[in-house]
Protein backbone atom coordinates (compact mmCIF):
# COMPACT_ATOMS: atom_id res chain seq x y z
CA UNK A 1 0.00 0.00 0.00
CA UNK A 2 1.31 3.46 -0.96
CA UNK A 3 0.79 5.93 1.91
CA UNK A 4 1.96 8.94 -0.12
CA UNK A 5 -0.56 11.28 -1.76
CA UNK A 6 -0.68 11.51 -5.55
CA UNK A 7 -0.38 14.77 -7.49
CA UNK A 8 -4.16 14.91 -7.91
CA UNK A 9 -4.69 14.27 -4.21
CA UNK A 10 -2.27 17.07 -3.33
CA UNK A 11 -4.22 19.41 -5.65
CA UNK A 12 -7.39 18.45 -3.81
CA UNK A 13 -5.65 19.12 -0.48
CA UNK A 14 -4.71 22.61 -1.69
CA UNK A 15 -8.32 23.22 -2.75
CA UNK A 16 -9.56 22.30 0.71
CA UNK A 17 -6.92 24.48 2.36
CA UNK A 18 -7.84 27.45 0.19
CA UNK A 19 -11.54 27.12 0.96
CA UNK A 20 -10.94 26.86 4.70
CA UNK A 21 -8.74 29.97 4.55
CA UNK A 22 -11.51 31.87 2.75
CA UNK A 23 -14.30 31.12 5.26
CA UNK A 24 -12.58 30.40 8.57
CA UNK A 25 -12.51 34.00 9.72
CA UNK A 26 -10.41 35.54 12.48
CA UNK A 27 -13.55 35.85 14.61
CA UNK A 28 -14.29 32.13 14.29
CA UNK A 29 -10.66 31.28 15.03
CA UNK A 30 -10.78 33.45 18.13
CA UNK A 31 -13.95 31.77 19.31
CA UNK A 32 -12.49 28.33 18.71
CA UNK A 33 -9.36 29.25 20.65
CA UNK A 34 -11.65 29.93 23.62
CA UNK A 35 -13.76 26.79 23.17
CA UNK A 36 -13.38 23.95 25.64
CA UNK A 37 -15.27 21.34 23.62
CA UNK A 38 -14.23 21.86 20.00
CA UNK A 39 -17.55 23.44 19.00
CA UNK A 40 -19.05 26.92 18.94
CA UNK A 41 -22.21 28.43 20.38
CA UNK A 42 -25.47 27.59 18.60
CA UNK A 43 -25.52 30.63 16.30
CA UNK A 44 -21.95 30.26 15.04
CA UNK A 45 -21.94 26.46 14.96
CA UNK A 46 -25.06 26.28 12.81
CA UNK A 47 -23.74 29.05 10.55
CA UNK A 48 -20.48 27.12 10.07
CA UNK A 49 -22.29 23.93 9.12
CA UNK A 50 -24.54 25.86 6.74
CA UNK A 51 -21.43 27.12 4.94
CA UNK A 52 -20.25 23.53 4.60
CA UNK A 53 -23.67 22.53 3.26
CA UNK A 54 -23.71 25.37 0.74
CA UNK A 55 -20.28 24.29 -0.47
CA UNK A 56 -21.50 20.69 -0.74
CA UNK A 57 -18.97 19.51 1.83
CA UNK A 58 -21.23 18.74 4.79
CA UNK A 59 -22.17 15.21 3.68
CA UNK A 60 -18.77 13.98 2.59
CA UNK A 61 -19.57 10.37 3.51
CA UNK A 62 -22.84 10.26 1.54
CA UNK A 63 -23.18 8.50 -1.82
CA UNK A 64 -23.66 10.69 -4.88
CA UNK A 65 -27.28 9.57 -5.36
CA UNK A 66 -28.18 11.22 -2.07
CA UNK A 67 -26.20 14.41 -2.66
CA UNK A 68 -22.69 13.45 -1.59
CA UNK A 69 -19.67 14.98 -3.38
CA UNK A 70 -18.50 11.65 -4.80
CA UNK A 71 -15.17 11.67 -2.98
CA UNK A 72 -13.08 8.57 -2.58
CA UNK A 73 -11.79 7.49 0.84
CA UNK A 74 -8.49 9.33 0.40
CA UNK A 75 -10.26 12.60 -0.36
CA UNK A 76 -12.45 12.14 2.70
CA UNK A 77 -9.36 11.55 4.80
CA UNK A 78 -7.57 14.62 3.37
CA UNK A 79 -10.65 16.74 4.04
CA UNK A 80 -10.87 15.61 7.68
CA UNK A 81 -7.12 16.06 8.08
CA UNK A 82 -7.13 19.64 6.78
CA UNK A 83 -10.15 20.60 8.87
CA UNK A 84 -8.46 19.25 11.99
CA UNK A 85 -5.08 20.82 11.23
CA UNK A 86 -6.79 24.19 10.71
CA UNK A 87 -8.50 23.87 14.08
CA UNK A 88 -11.91 24.29 12.43
CA UNK A 89 -15.09 23.76 14.48
CA UNK A 90 -15.98 20.13 15.08
CA UNK A 91 -19.01 19.15 13.03
CA UNK A 92 -22.05 17.60 14.68
CA UNK A 93 -22.27 14.04 13.39
CA UNK A 94 -25.75 13.23 14.75
CA UNK A 95 -27.70 13.87 11.56
CA UNK A 96 -25.06 13.66 8.84
CA UNK A 97 -22.99 10.67 9.94
CA UNK A 98 -25.29 8.74 12.25
CA UNK A 99 -29.00 9.10 11.50
CA UNK A 100 -28.69 9.60 7.73
CA UNK A 101 -26.78 6.37 6.98
CA UNK A 102 -29.43 4.41 8.91
CA UNK A 103 -32.23 6.06 6.91
CA UNK A 104 -30.36 5.33 3.68
CA UNK A 105 -29.86 1.68 4.61
CA UNK A 106 -33.12 0.78 6.34
CA UNK A 107 -35.56 3.63 5.61
CA UNK A 108 -38.43 3.69 3.16
CA UNK A 109 -38.36 5.84 0.02
CA UNK A 110 -40.76 8.25 1.73
CA UNK A 111 -38.45 8.55 4.75
CA UNK A 112 -35.42 9.17 2.54
CA UNK A 113 -37.29 11.89 0.66
CA UNK A 114 -38.50 13.53 3.86
CA UNK A 115 -35.42 13.39 6.08
CA UNK A 116 -32.29 13.32 3.92
CA UNK A 117 -32.52 16.66 2.04
CA UNK A 118 -32.95 18.79 5.21
CA UNK A 119 -29.95 17.03 6.76
CA UNK A 120 -27.87 17.52 3.62
CA UNK A 121 -28.77 21.23 3.48
CA UNK A 122 -28.19 21.75 7.23
CA UNK A 123 -31.79 22.87 7.73
CA UNK A 124 -32.44 20.65 10.77
CA UNK A 125 -30.43 19.68 13.84
CA UNK A 126 -30.51 16.13 15.17
CA UNK A 127 -29.66 14.56 18.52
CA UNK A 128 -29.23 10.96 19.61
CA UNK A 129 -31.54 9.11 22.00
CA UNK A 130 -29.61 5.98 22.99
CA UNK A 131 -28.35 6.02 26.59
CA UNK A 132 -30.72 6.03 29.56
CA UNK A 133 -30.09 6.59 33.29
CA UNK A 134 -29.82 2.82 33.77
CA UNK A 135 -28.55 1.86 30.30
CA UNK A 136 -25.24 3.11 29.03
CA UNK A 137 -22.63 0.63 27.89
CA UNK A 138 -25.24 -2.12 28.40
CA UNK A 139 -27.52 -0.43 25.90
CA UNK A 140 -29.68 -3.51 25.36
CA UNK A 141 -31.08 -3.00 28.88
CA UNK A 142 -32.88 0.18 27.79
CA UNK A 143 -36.37 0.59 29.23
CA UNK A 144 -37.98 3.48 27.32
CA UNK A 145 -41.19 2.07 25.85
CA UNK A 146 -43.05 2.64 22.59
CA UNK A 147 -46.51 1.08 22.61
CA UNK A 148 -48.48 1.02 19.39
CA UNK A 149 -51.94 2.52 19.43
CA UNK A 150 -53.46 2.62 15.96
CA UNK A 151 -51.32 4.74 13.66
CA UNK A 152 -49.06 5.99 16.46
CA UNK A 153 -46.55 4.82 19.02
CA UNK A 154 -46.84 6.23 22.53
CA UNK A 155 -43.39 6.86 24.01
CA UNK A 156 -42.63 6.93 27.73
CA UNK A 157 -39.27 7.11 29.47
CA UNK A 158 -36.14 9.20 29.18
CA UNK A 159 -32.82 9.47 27.40
CA UNK A 160 -29.67 10.92 28.95
CA UNK A 161 -26.29 12.36 27.91
CA UNK A 162 -28.19 13.78 24.95
CA UNK A 163 -25.76 16.16 23.27
CA UNK A 164 -27.27 19.52 22.24
CA UNK A 165 -30.84 18.32 22.66
CA UNK A 166 -31.70 21.94 23.44
CA UNK A 167 -30.78 22.84 19.84
CA UNK A 168 -32.39 19.83 18.18
CA UNK A 169 -35.35 19.72 15.82
CA UNK A 170 -35.43 15.90 15.76
CA UNK A 171 -34.12 12.98 17.80
CA UNK A 172 -33.51 9.38 16.69
CA UNK A 173 -34.29 6.94 19.47
CA UNK A 174 -33.92 3.32 20.41
CA UNK A 175 -37.11 2.25 22.15
CA UNK A 176 -38.53 -0.98 23.54
CA UNK A 177 -41.52 -2.13 21.51
CA UNK A 178 -41.73 -5.59 23.08
CA UNK A 179 -40.23 -7.69 25.85
CA UNK A 180 -38.30 -10.67 24.52
CA UNK A 181 -36.11 -13.24 26.21
CA UNK A 182 -33.25 -11.85 24.17
CA UNK A 183 -33.43 -8.14 25.00
CA UNK A 184 -32.02 -6.94 21.65
CA UNK A 185 -35.01 -8.44 19.80
CA UNK A 186 -37.53 -6.09 21.41
CA UNK A 187 -35.82 -2.84 20.39
CA UNK A 188 -36.90 -0.53 17.55
CA UNK A 189 -35.42 2.57 15.88
CA UNK A 190 -37.75 5.56 15.62
CA UNK A 191 -37.53 9.24 14.61
CA UNK A 192 -39.19 11.82 16.86
CA UNK A 193 -40.02 15.49 16.28
CA UNK A 194 -38.63 17.39 19.30
CA UNK A 195 -41.62 19.75 19.16
CA UNK A 196 -43.97 16.88 20.01
CA UNK A 197 -46.13 17.47 23.11
CA UNK A 198 -44.84 15.62 26.14
CA UNK A 199 -41.11 16.16 25.54
CA UNK A 200 -39.17 17.96 28.29
CA UNK A 201 -35.46 18.78 28.15
CA UNK A 202 -33.46 19.13 31.34
CA UNK A 203 -29.88 20.39 31.16
CA UNK A 204 -27.08 18.37 32.77
CA UNK A 205 -24.38 20.85 33.64
CA UNK A 206 -20.81 19.60 33.57
CA UNK A 207 -17.76 21.21 35.11
CA UNK A 208 -16.52 22.59 31.80
CA UNK A 209 -19.86 24.16 30.77
CA UNK A 210 -19.95 27.86 30.01
CA UNK A 211 -23.03 29.81 31.22
CA UNK A 212 -23.45 31.11 27.67
CA UNK A 213 -23.10 28.76 24.72
CA UNK A 214 -21.19 25.66 25.77
CA UNK A 215 -23.74 23.62 27.73
CA UNK A 216 -23.70 20.30 25.88
CA UNK A 217 -25.63 17.46 27.47
CA UNK A 218 -29.16 16.92 28.67
CA UNK A 219 -31.74 14.44 29.85
CA UNK A 220 -34.82 14.24 27.63
CA UNK A 221 -38.11 13.06 29.14
CA UNK A 222 -40.96 11.52 27.12
CA UNK A 223 -44.42 11.59 28.68
CA UNK A 224 -47.03 9.92 26.44
CA UNK A 225 -45.38 11.32 23.32
CA UNK A 226 -47.30 10.40 20.16
CA UNK A 227 -45.12 9.46 17.18
CA UNK A 228 -46.53 8.39 13.79
CA UNK A 229 -45.87 4.76 12.90
CA UNK A 230 -44.43 6.02 9.62
CA UNK A 231 -41.43 7.32 11.62
CA UNK A 232 -40.32 3.78 12.46
CA UNK A 233 -37.10 3.00 10.57
CA UNK A 234 -36.80 -0.61 9.49
CA UNK A 235 -39.02 -3.28 10.97
CA UNK A 236 -40.39 -3.28 14.49
CA UNK A 237 -38.04 -5.21 16.76
CA UNK A 238 -35.03 -4.84 14.46
CA UNK A 239 -33.71 -1.59 15.90
CA UNK A 240 -30.64 -3.32 17.31
CA UNK A 241 -29.49 -4.02 13.76
CA UNK A 242 -29.88 -0.31 12.97
CA UNK A 243 -28.02 0.60 16.16
CA UNK A 244 -25.02 -1.58 15.37
CA UNK A 245 -24.91 -0.24 11.82
CA UNK A 246 -24.98 3.34 13.12
CA UNK A 247 -22.16 2.75 15.60
CA UNK A 248 -19.75 1.80 12.82
CA UNK A 249 -20.16 5.37 11.51
CA UNK A 250 -19.99 6.95 14.98
CA UNK A 251 -16.67 5.25 15.68
CA UNK A 252 -15.17 5.43 12.21
CA UNK A 253 -13.74 8.95 11.95
CA UNK A 254 -10.05 9.79 11.74
CA UNK A 255 -8.45 10.83 15.04
CA UNK A 256 -4.81 11.39 14.06
CA UNK A 257 -5.27 14.83 12.40
CA UNK A 258 -6.96 16.38 15.45
CA UNK A 259 -4.41 14.75 17.78
CA UNK A 260 -1.60 16.15 15.63
CA UNK A 261 -3.09 19.65 15.73
CA UNK A 262 -3.51 19.45 19.53
CA UNK A 263 0.10 18.29 19.90
CA UNK A 264 1.27 21.21 17.74
CA UNK A 265 -0.44 23.59 20.16
CA UNK A 266 1.18 21.77 23.09
CA UNK A 267 4.61 22.30 21.50
CA UNK A 268 3.88 26.01 21.07
CA UNK A 269 2.88 26.28 24.72
CA UNK A 270 6.05 24.45 25.76
CA UNK A 271 8.13 27.09 23.96
CA UNK A 272 6.25 29.93 25.70
CA UNK A 273 6.18 28.54 29.24
CA UNK A 274 9.28 28.21 31.39
CA UNK A 275 10.57 25.72 33.95
CA UNK A 276 13.74 26.29 35.92
CA UNK A 277 14.49 29.45 33.98
CA UNK A 278 14.34 27.89 30.52
CA UNK A 279 11.57 27.07 28.03
CA UNK A 280 9.65 23.96 29.02
CA UNK A 281 10.31 22.58 25.54
CA UNK A 282 14.00 22.27 26.51
CA UNK A 283 13.24 20.20 29.59
CA UNK A 284 14.40 16.65 28.72
CA UNK A 285 11.54 14.88 30.48
CA UNK A 286 8.86 17.09 28.93
CA UNK A 287 10.49 16.84 25.50
CA UNK A 288 10.45 13.04 25.87
CA UNK A 289 6.68 13.12 26.53
CA UNK A 290 6.11 15.22 23.42
CA UNK A 291 8.27 12.92 21.31
CA UNK A 292 6.49 9.82 22.63
CA UNK A 293 3.11 11.33 21.77
CA UNK A 294 4.32 12.27 18.29
CA UNK A 295 5.37 8.66 17.68
CA UNK A 296 1.99 7.39 18.88
CA UNK A 297 0.17 9.84 16.61
CA UNK A 298 2.27 8.84 13.59
CA UNK A 299 1.46 5.18 14.25
CA UNK A 300 -2.23 6.04 14.60
CA UNK A 301 -2.10 8.02 11.36
CA UNK A 302 -0.52 5.11 9.46
CA UNK A 303 -3.15 2.76 10.88
CA UNK A 304 -5.97 5.08 9.87
CA UNK A 305 -4.58 5.35 6.34
CA UNK A 306 -4.50 1.58 6.07
CA UNK A 307 -8.12 1.49 7.22
CA UNK A 308 -9.16 4.09 4.65
CA UNK A 309 -7.28 2.14 2.00
CA UNK A 310 -9.34 -0.94 2.90
CA UNK A 311 -12.53 1.08 2.67
CA UNK A 312 -11.45 2.41 -0.74
CA UNK A 313 -11.22 -1.13 -2.06
CA UNK A 314 -14.59 -2.09 -0.60
CA UNK A 315 -13.22 -4.19 2.25
CA UNK A 316 -14.85 -4.37 5.67
CA UNK A 317 -12.74 -2.92 8.48
CA UNK A 318 -14.51 -4.94 11.18
CA UNK A 319 -12.99 -4.43 14.62
CA UNK A 320 -10.58 -1.78 13.32
CA UNK A 321 -13.20 0.93 13.84
CA UNK A 322 -13.14 0.02 17.54
CA UNK A 323 -9.34 0.14 17.46
CA UNK A 324 -9.41 3.65 15.97
CA UNK A 325 -11.88 4.86 18.56
CA UNK A 326 -9.94 3.37 21.47
CA UNK A 327 -6.46 4.55 20.53
CA UNK A 328 -7.62 7.87 19.12
CA UNK A 329 -9.51 8.86 22.26
CA UNK A 330 -6.72 7.72 24.58
CA UNK A 331 -4.00 9.58 22.68
CA UNK A 332 -6.18 12.69 22.54
CA UNK A 333 -6.58 12.56 26.31
CA UNK A 334 -2.81 12.20 26.77
CA UNK A 335 -2.25 15.37 24.74
CA UNK A 336 -4.62 17.33 27.01
CA UNK A 337 -2.65 16.03 30.01
CA UNK A 338 0.59 17.37 28.53
CA UNK A 339 -1.06 20.75 27.86
CA UNK A 340 -2.28 20.84 31.47
CA UNK A 341 1.27 20.16 32.63
CA UNK A 342 2.60 22.93 30.38
CA UNK A 343 0.07 25.38 31.82
CA UNK A 344 1.39 24.66 35.30
CA UNK A 345 -0.11 26.83 38.02
CA UNK A 346 -2.23 28.66 35.43
CA UNK A 347 -4.32 25.51 35.06
CA UNK A 348 -5.43 25.82 38.70
CA UNK A 349 -7.87 28.75 38.30
CA UNK A 350 -10.61 27.09 36.26
CA UNK A 351 -12.18 29.68 33.91
CA UNK A 352 -15.74 28.58 33.29
CA UNK A 353 -16.87 31.40 31.00
CA UNK A 354 -13.99 31.77 28.54
CA UNK A 355 -16.12 33.94 26.20
CA UNK A 356 -16.97 36.63 28.76
CA UNK A 357 -14.23 39.06 27.72
CA UNK A 358 -14.71 38.43 23.99
CA UNK A 359 -18.43 39.19 24.23
CA UNK A 360 -18.04 42.17 26.58
CA UNK A 361 -19.76 40.54 29.55
CA UNK A 362 -16.87 40.96 31.96
CA UNK A 363 -14.21 43.52 32.78
CA UNK A 364 -12.58 41.37 35.44
CA UNK A 365 -8.91 40.53 34.79
CA UNK A 366 -8.25 37.00 33.56
CA UNK A 367 -6.67 34.72 36.20
CA UNK A 368 -4.31 33.28 33.57
CA UNK A 369 -2.84 34.23 30.18
CA UNK A 370 -5.51 33.98 27.51
CA UNK A 371 -3.72 31.18 25.64
CA UNK A 372 -3.91 29.04 28.80
CA UNK A 373 -7.42 29.70 30.12
CA UNK A 374 -8.95 26.74 28.25
CA UNK A 375 -6.30 24.22 29.31
CA UNK A 376 -8.23 22.87 32.30
CA UNK A 377 -11.60 23.01 30.53
CA UNK A 378 -10.34 21.09 27.49
CA UNK A 379 -8.76 18.50 29.78
CA UNK A 380 -12.00 17.94 31.71
CA UNK A 381 -14.15 17.88 28.58
CA UNK A 382 -11.94 15.24 26.97
CA UNK A 383 -12.46 12.81 29.86
CA UNK A 384 -15.69 11.84 28.06
CA UNK A 385 -14.06 10.65 24.85
CA UNK A 386 -13.08 7.25 26.24
CA UNK A 387 -16.68 6.70 27.37
CA UNK A 388 -18.96 7.93 24.59
CA UNK A 389 -19.68 5.90 21.43
CA UNK A 390 -19.21 2.80 23.55
CA UNK A 391 -16.66 2.92 26.36
CA UNK A 392 -13.13 1.82 25.55
CA UNK A 393 -13.59 -1.21 27.79
CA UNK A 394 -16.51 -2.24 25.58
CA UNK A 395 -14.41 -1.57 22.47
CA UNK A 396 -11.74 -3.94 23.74
CA UNK A 397 -14.38 -6.61 24.30
CA UNK A 398 -15.56 -6.12 20.71
CA UNK A 399 -12.01 -6.46 19.40
CA UNK A 400 -11.43 -9.58 21.49
CA UNK A 401 -14.64 -11.20 20.25
CA UNK A 402 -14.03 -10.33 16.59
CA UNK A 403 -10.30 -11.01 16.42
CA UNK A 404 -9.06 -13.22 19.23
CA UNK A 405 -12.12 -15.48 19.27
CA UNK A 406 -12.26 -15.76 15.48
Amino acid sequence: MDLEFTTEELKFRDEVRAWIASVYTDDLKKRMSLSKNGSLDEEHQKAWQKMLADKGWLVTNWPVEHGGPGWNQTQKYIYEMEMALAGAPRMSSMGVRMCAPVVMKFGTDAQKKKFLPPIRNSEVWWCQGYSEPGSGSDLASLAMTAKREGDHYILNGSKTWTTYAQWADWIFCLVRTSKEEKRQQGISFILVDMKSPGITIQAINTLDDTPVGEQEINQVFFDNVKVPVENLVGKEGEGWTCAKYLLTFERGSAYAPSCRNALRKARELAKMETAGGRPLAEDPDFARKLADLEIQIEVLDATERRIFDKLSSGQSVGAMSSLMKTRGSEIGQKVTEVVLEAAGVYANPFVQDTYAHLEGRSNEPLPAPEHLITSAGVYFNNRKTSIYAGSNEIQRNIMAQMILAA
